[in-house]
């Protein structure tokens, strides 16, 4: 009786064992899923940001050491837990970086991170955003936003219109007032943006305001760059009114455009490319936004940037973002195809980098 009472406490013991390591299985089992990432970025599963050249060749100051550009945080959403960027922001950089590498495009894609680069940039040290002004393409909004993150306003609201484009009282300092190193750091460190559309289409915007609708408190447009570009390119010299659309690409196009572009200064960056602009193979950008798609390119923007939750981009009125094809192809018919190439030629470069299509007229 004795042996078989002390086998029955050893059943019960080994039975108490196996359910002690069971009920210890799944807890941890719980434990485990309870705390797993939600969005599955495990270690192993975080995606890499992918970046254009990142090089900045103007700015000689002395390496600093941090992470391989393709690993390097571009902001401050990307810091610690990375967020994954919609597929068509990947494809933007990624086909950014492969257009950068391309020789035969060297001499369209690349430029020197020169001053007149580093005066497109703009500065918010407060939270880490560096953003290229890029005009005609709705910069003045994202002028606004950043306005209001360094503190000179409280709200977009707020802002008068003349004190946006006024970089003494605006609040936003140009990325080439810091020195070598500072400059270099916040390269580095920064996210960064800017905003494209349809190269032509914009260039169609910038004859349109400044030498058609030519506002007021800008007459040097129609009274000093006019005259000049008409007096080279004009091929009815007895004609009497104002600077022509034609006449506009004529100079554009020309391979000799850089003579008169010293004489109009700083007006030129309304018709510049965008490479001229904003060097982008030269410098990492995190996000490139494309004004046809700026209703979804805004709030990722802010978003990727860290600062959805403290400012909105303006309200987009209606239709305002929508590539008009009809009125590109109204501007340039009276454009000779010989021109119009010629002008392709020379931007050829902002159509590669940014994914845009070869005008239809220009394949007829």
């Amino acid at each position: 009786w004795l042996m078989s009472d002390n086998m029955h406490h050893q059943w019960l013991l080994l039975a108490a064992c196996f359910w002690v390591i069971f009920m210890f299985m799944v807890a941890s089992k719980f434990i485990t899923l309870t705390f797993k990432d939600p969005d599955g970025y495990g270690a192993k599963q975080e995606p890499l940001i992918l970046t254009a050249v990142t090089k900045v060749e103007e700015v000689h100051v002395p390496e600093e050491k941090h992470w391989p550009e393709e690993f390097q945080p571009t902001g401050k959403a990307f810091s610690g837990n990375l967020i994954r960027q919609p597929l068509v922001h990947m494809e933007r950089l990624e086909l950014l970086r492969n257009v950068c590498r391309d020789a035969a495009l060297r001499n369209l894609s690349h430029t020197a991170v020169s001053k007149f680069v580093l005066d497109r940039i703009f500065v918010c040290d407060k939270h880490k955003i560096l953003f290229c002004q890029t005009p005609k393409v709705g910069n003045t909004q994202w002028k606004k936003v950043l306005i209001v993150l360094n503190g000179a306003f409280s709200s977009i609201e707020e802002i008068p219109e003349n004190i946006v484009h006024d970089h003494e009282k605006n609040g936003l300092p140009r990325l080439s007032s810091f020195s070598d190193s500072e400059i270099k750091k916040r390269l580095n460190l920064y996210f960064k943006f800017f905003i494209v559309r349809d190269p032509f289409e914009r260039l169609i915007s910038a004859f349109k305001d400044k030498f058609v609708h030519n506002p007021r408190f800008e007459p040097w447009y129609r009274h000093e760059i006019a005259p000049g570009i008409i007096r080279k390119y004009r091929k009815n010299r007895t004609e009497t009114k104002g600077l022509q659309f034609e006449d506009f690409v004529r100079y554009l196009g020309d391979p000799n455009h850089r003579w008169l572009d010293v004489q109009f200064g700083d007006h030129i960056i309304h018709w510049v490319t965008y490479v001229e602009l904003c060097a982008p193979c030269e410098i990492t950008y995190s996000v490139i936004g494309h004004h046809e798609t700026l209703e979804d390119d805004a709030p990722y923007i802010l978003k990727a940037a860290g600062i959805d939750h403290l400012v909105s981009y303006p309200t987009i009125p209606p239709g305002i973002t929508v590539y008009n094809k009809t009125k590109v192809e109204r501007y340039f018919s009276g454009v000779s195809k010989r021109d119009i190439r010629r002008l392709y030629a020379r931007f050829e470069g902002d159509f590669k980098l940014f994914g845009y299509r070869e005008p239809d007229f220009l394949l007829n």
